[in-house]
């Protein structure tokens, strides 16, 4: 890594797991990086992850799998996140076309710091991460959550805050605890909650058949995941490599809704490190995630801007944004979505 791209490395979850606060003191000051070269008129196409290629990527890797890309006239290689991988700056400096971030707040936070890039479509429908708790101290409903003590990691206190503003709760009506990323607390009756990511079915067995899922859409804030974004200058004069991009994968999420078992020996196949019997379990909760009523109408990777409206008030009341709150019209793009209207498998 260079000595430039140190200062502004943007890593995976880091609003999630990484915390927003760190995410904006990260991008700080990114607006003076200056792009060295672009390539995305080429038919090489770098798409740069926030974490290690998994099941959240899935429909990605069947259209590199299913020559999908190269039906679009693309060379495609996939760039893997992980622990202080920098998701920003090879696609600020063109090493790198587009790129994922794991949730869309990460969008919002670099942007309000000047970060010069835009969401064009999203691959979930709603952030993977939820609370969970069992049958004794059921949390069903953020307003069962007062009087419960609730164990979160300090890096995603910020959701929490957010959740409870949202729904008019008082912070101090609760218990708040912090946690590590496993499940034992809640095990051992140390919590009444703890929270993790819907996906990692292997974590979340501890718990047994009858854990109670809150997930992030049932609590009243909104939220994307798997955000597909790029800089701006991309979206106006490489538009048509991005629409390009963005049919072969939502044909590669179509074929895997389509045939997932098939998807997930293909996605272990590419990266034995998945275990199969974990991800045949899991690719039903992924799915879920990436169709709904709104993907049926508008087709997948579509979003709705007063989502992410949404968010931005929310986060600016509880004081994410220390640069500013970002203007809505400077945080997405739907050109990318236009172009592809019609090749978008709707699929609800």
């Amino acid at each position: 890594m260079s000595g430039d791209d140190k200062q502004i490395v943007v890593g995976r979850r880091t609003v999630l797991k990484g915390g927003a606060f760190a995410l904006a003191a990260a991008t700080a000051g990114i607006s003076v990086f200056v792009p060295r070269h672009s390539k995305a008129a080429a038919s090489k196409v770098v798409i740069k992850y926030d974490w290690l290629m998994s099941n959240g990527q899935i429909g990605d890797i069947v259209a590199v799998k299913r020559g999908l890309f190269q039906a679009e006239g693309l060379d495609v290689e996939f760039s893997p996140g992980g622990p202080n991988s920098a998701t920003v700056p090879p696609v600020i400096t063109g090493d790198a076309q587009l790129g994922q971030f794991s949730d869309s707040a990460q969008l919002l936070l670099a942007r309000s710091s000047g970060v010069p890039i835009r969401i064009f479509a999203c691959g979930f429908r709603m952030a993977p991460f939820a609370f969970y708790s069992l049958p004794k101290a059921p949390i069903r409903t953020v307003k069962d959550m007062v009087g419960k003590r609730i164990g979160i990691q300090p890096t995603a206190r910020y959701v929490l805050d957010a959740i409870l503003l949202k729904n008019d709760i008082d912070p101090s009506s609760l218990t708040i605890t912090n946690i590590g990323f496993d499940m034992t607390p809640l095990m051992t009756g140390q919590v009444d909650a703890v929270t993790g990511w819907i996906t990692n079915t292997q974590a979340l067995s501890i718990i047994g058949p009858d854990r109670i899922d809150l997930m992030m859409k049932d609590t009243g804030l909104p939220s994307y995941a798997n955000v597909y974004f790029a800089t701006d200058d991309a979206v106006s004069g490489h538009a048509e490599t991005l629409a390009k991009v963005l049919r072969a994968v939502a044909k590669g999420w179509a074929w895997t809704h389509e045939h997932p078992e098939e998807a997930v020996k293909l996605t272990v196949e590419a990266y034995p490190q998945l275990d199969l019997a974990v991800e045949l379990k899991t690719v039903p909760r992924i799915l879920s995630l990436s169709f709904d009523a709104a993907t049926g109408k508008d087709g997948w990777g579509s979003f709705d801007p007063a989502a992410l409206a949404e968010q931005i008030s929310v986060y600016d009341k509880i004081g994410q944004f220390k640069s500013g709150a970002p203007k809505l019209e400077d945080c997405y793009t739907t050109r990318i979505l236009d172009m592809t209207a019609d090749d978008r498998p709707k699929i609800a």
